[in-house]
């Protein structure tokens, strides 16, 4: 947290900074983010975002998911 916004690092170059809408208020805890507003439809576009910014691939499970979220693996390449 940097403030009201929300500073990811998701193993880009640089750190990205997410600023939420007005509704819109986050809590950190370790590696858990808590998105808290009142209107459901702005909290589930908000975490569409942030999911978009590093979505989960099947291969490494690497990237932000849900919380609960099941992310099926992937075999590589077998030669």
């Amino acid at each position: 947290m940097n403030g009201k916004n929300l500073v990811l690092s998701v193993g880009l170059s640089h750190d990205t900074v997410f600023k939420p809408p007005e509704e819109i208020e986050f809590a950190v805890e370790k590696n858990v983010v808590i998105i808290r507003g009142i209107n459901k439809q702005v909290v589930g576009q908000v975490t569409a975002k942030i999911r978009s910014l590093r979505p989960p691939e099947p291969y490494k499970g690497k990237g932000i998911r849900y919380q609960d979220e099941y992310i099926r693996r992937k075999a590589g390449k077998s030669a």
